[in-house]
């Protein structure tokens, strides 16, 4: 863990003990102590453990990253009691935590009972419930964002592997758990609430952290925050689905219906996500830094070999039936094809009665091609010209130096950590906005005197993508 993570947590964690000092002051007075205890960091909650006769190993838990934010409150709301604030205010021991921290003068009205006093002291049981509550989410917060969390498959992409719909847990520590850049959040709740708001607050912003970090590995199933959802437009069917920075492209090549949606901020508002804000997404990682990955004809290559096919990783295959017989996707299913046709993009579908395509595995290919009815020699795959014209929605979204698609593409260069490359006219579109967006680098270019090319170290960027 980088010594600059840890000063930033502990940063943190002091401020979070020294800053009732002003209110704690007073509160030390009348419980005997003095008060210039109240100042000094963790100290203070020592005493403060003292006086409320609980236990003072809780004190050292406060050292414990990101754990200790949530002891010291515990430490002023059991402190508190003793001063008799028990009322029940917006949250349960939120009066309670608020006697701690504010000024000395708003506590004059505060009344020393001692420990004997608190043990005299019964919640109702409504209130037994509610602060049970509240523990389970903090814990429960805690797990999500050191050791597991749930996410929902929300995109077709990972068939036949994994489904749109699919719940699964992912585990924190395969990469390293990643502290929140907006930790003060509503829980449970990722980028919006039910009534469209935006369930964080900027207030508090911290660095990007990872502790324990550890490579992505080739091949990995990676849950990872779209790197284009740091901005968006919110509204329905846009977001993720169809990201602010393709409309804003379509609209500079001259579409009308996007250069509307960029017209009508109204209509169309363009809101801006910090990185754990942005929507989850899981792809599988073909290529790690330092990799050469290219497409060809629809296989992968990486470092020019090709690349290892997962035995359910689908595509779109084209064939024909032996004499026009008709054919439909009960037929296949009944076969041991799995087809799923609820998706925006079926998995089966008919082009002039004979003409049919469907998305396999390789082990359904070979069941498609002993069907008796299949033409067998028909099938192949539903490949792009490397010279179509959907290369200009393929990244880097250019297509005057080369004519890429989904299935002829690169080759593309993974920068990774510590190597250098050329930046020239053909490839500084690929790393224009990781250096400046994402690195966080100011990029000028400027009219070569030579022909020496501008050469400039590109830091690792698998950072800003992966997530838990």
């Amino acid at each position: 863990m980088p010594f600059y993570h840890l000063f930033v947590i502990y940063l943190i964690q002091v401020l979070l003990v020294w800053l009732p000092s002003f209110g704690l002051a007073s509160l030390f007075k009348k419980a005997g102590e003095a008060s210039w205890k109240a100042y000094i960091p963790f100290y203070n909650t020592w005493v403060m453990q003292h006086i409320a006769q609980r236990p003072k190993h809780w004190v050292f838990w406060q050292f414990i990253p990101v754990v200790g934010w949530f002891i010291t409150p515990g430490i002023f709301i059991e402190f508190a009691k003793v001063f008799c604030r028990f009322s029940f205010w917006i949250i349960p021991p939120l009066h309670s935590l608020l006697l701690s921290i504010s000024p000395g003068h708003n506590n004059k009205d505060a009344r020393f009972i001692g420990p004997e006093g608190v043990k005299k002291h019964s919640k109702p049981s409504w209130r037994e419930w509610i602060d049970a509550a509240i523990f389970a989410i903090i814990a429960a917060t805690l797990i999500r964002t050191f050791i597991f969390e749930a996410y929902v498959i929300p995109s077709s992409s990972m068939e036949k592997t994994l489904l749109i719909n699919d719940y699964l847990f992912v585990s924190k520590f395969s990469y390293g758990p990643r502290i929140p850049n907006t930790p003060l959040s509503i829980p449970f709740i990722h980028n919006y609430t039910p009534f469209g708001n935006k369930s964080y607050t900027k207030l508090l912003e911290l660095p990007y952290m990872r502790w324990f970090a550890s490579p992505v590995k080739r091949y990995d199933c990676v849950v990872f925050n779209f790197p284009d959802g740091d901005t968006v437009i919110h509204a329905p069917g846009f977001e993720s689905a169809n990201p602010y920075y393709d409309i804003k492209r379509r609209a500079a090549m001259g579409s009308a219906s996007d250069q509307e949606v960029i017209n009508n901020p109204d209509v169309y508002p363009v809101v801006a996500h910090p990185v754990d804000k942005t929507d989850n997404y899981i792809k599988r990682c073909m290529g790690v830094a330092g990799d050469s990955l290219k497409v060809v004809n629809g296989i992968v290559f990486i470092n020019n070999k090709e690349a290892y096919i997962p035995p359910h990783s689908a595509t779109f295959y084209n064939f024909t039936t032996k004499n026009n017989t008709p054919l439909d996707a009960d037929y296949l299913r009944e076969a041991g094809i799995k087809l799923n046709l609820e998706s925006a993009g079926a998995d089966f579908s008919v082009y002039n009665n004979n003409v049919y395509q469907a998305n396999l595995t390789l082990s359904e290919v070979e069941i498609l091609k002993k069907l008796p009815v299949v033409d067998a020699a028909s099938v192949t795959k539903d490949i792009y010209p490397a010279d179509g014209l959907i290369s200009t929605a393929m990244f880097p979204y250019y297509d005057t130096l080369h004519k890429w698609s989904p299935d002829n593409y690169g080759p593309v260069w993974i920068p990774k950590k510590n190597v250098t490359i050329t930046l020239n006219a053909e490839n500084l579109p690929m790393y224009k906005r990781c250096i400046e967006s994402f690195e966080n680098n100011k990029l000028e270019i400027r009219a070569a005197k030579s022909s020496s090319m501008i050469k400039r170290q590109i830091p690792t960027l698998l950072r800003w993508i992966i997530t838990g």
